[in-house]
Formats: C-alpha cells, structure tokens, sequence
C-alpha cells in the first residue's frame, strides 16, 4: 500500500529554491519476506511536529530508524533540505549525521550500562571529535536544561531510574543541536511528571531553533497537544 501525506514530496517549480525539511520518497523497508514499510511518502518540515499513528507492525519505529539515517531503505531514498541522502549511518558525513537525532522509548537498551549519565551525554561529542573540555561544557549545559543534577552525571545506568537515563538520553540527542528530532514512544515508560518535562524540555528546544518533530505515541491526549498534523500508517 502507498501511503502518500500531503506535502510529503520535494517537487517545486522550475528555479525555485527545494523545499525544505526531513522527507522520504517512496520508501520501503522489508525483514527477510516481511515487508513492513511500502512505498512510503512523508516529510518533515522545519518548525513542525508530524505525529505518526499506526497499528502495531505497521513500521512506524523502521519509518523513524530510516528517518535517522540508522536504516538504509530497500528502495525509494530520503532527502533532507531537498538533497538526496545517500547511505545511513557511518557511510554518511558527520555533518549530515548531526542534525538528525532520536529519542527511543526504551532508554535502557539505547545506552551503554558501563558509561556514566555524563559519558552517555558526551558519546555523540566524541565520536565526531569535539575537544573534551568543550564536550564537558556541552554536556553540564544539558543536564541542568534537562534537570540532571551533578551526582546522577557520575552513575551509571544501573544506579538511576528510568526517568532519569531517558533524560541523559534526551540530553544526548540534543547535544549537536540537531534540526530534527524523531520521538519513538519517547514518553511511554516515564511517570506523568517526567513526560510533562521531557516534553517541555523539546517544545522549548524546536521552538528556539525551528527544529522538526516526528512523534509516534499511542497516547491520545499526547498526539493532540504536541501534533502540527497526525500522519496515520497502515499496515504495509
């Protein structure tokens, strides 16, 4: 099945300038026989937060894996800003690898647990080689913006709750300040007050930089305050 959102496309008249935004083109991702994304057209603009509905296996998390250059699609291709993406993860350049960023649901199982709260802000700073005191700048910056005080800074996974990795986590994310930010049930394991926060803490950070917002959340009241739009994506 195709699923086509409107504005989901780059098209623009001859000699205008490409749209901006996060898009893909006709993507589809399949594990082994099971196809679970068909043909998928969606973008992303700047400034906007594109809620994604959808049953289970409907491919919403591959949709977003694929978003953060983390899954090279079987076929159909991204663009980001109106230029092709060609490749995901390592074989593309830091520079395009930076500003897209993904807040997981599970902050347990997208963190190392031999690395402290502080080190697992600092990952993406020192895979692209940011000087260390500058790292430690960046990342004592984050951690007051996303109310980590400086003791959980110094303890691993192990030794913190769930509420509070999945705060480091959101403070990893935002470290290269990314222009977009995918949220794969990003709130679905934290307690009422740490959601409220968390969302609180990325509607200020899209609103100071104009940053797109992909979120997928099975919770209604949720998708209605946070969602520009709402996409729906059926099965494949």
């Amino acid at each position: 099945m195709t699923v086509t959102v409107p504005d989901a496309t780059d098209a623009v008249a001859p000699g205008a300038a490409p749209a901006a935004g996060l898009a893909a083109h006709q993507v589809s991702v399949a594990y082994g026989r099971q196809r679970v994304l068909d043909r998928v057209d969606l973008r992303i603009a700047p400034g906007e937060t594109v809620g994604l509905r959808g049953p289970s296996g409907s491919g919403k998390s591959t949709l977003a894996r694929v978003f953060a250059l983390l899954h090279a699609p079987d076929s159909g291709h991204l663009t980001l800003d109106g230029s092709p993406v060609p490749g995901a993860r390592h074989r593309l350049p830091a520079s395009v690898r930076t500003r897209v960023a993904i807040l997981f649901q599970s902050p347990r199982a997208a963190t190392d647990p031999r690395l402290s709260l502080a080190d697992i802000v600092a990952e993406p700073l020192r895979a692209t080689g940011t000087p260390r005191e500058q790292a430690a700048a960046r990342t004592a910056e984050l951690a007051d913006l996303v109310g980590l005080t400086a003791d959980l800074l110094t303890r691993r996974p192990h030794a913190v709750s769930d509420g509070q990795l999945q705060r480091a986590c959101l403070a990893r994310a935002l470290v290269h300040r990314p222009d977009y930010l995918l949220c794969d049930e990003a709130t679905a394991m934290l307690d009422a007050s740490t959601q409220a926060h968390v969302a609180a803490v990325i509607g200020d950070y899209q609103r100071r930089q104009g940053a797109g917002v992909l979120v997928i959340t099975h919770d209604p009241a949720l998708m209605a305050r946070w969602a520009t739009r709402v996409v729906d994506l059926p099965a494949a």
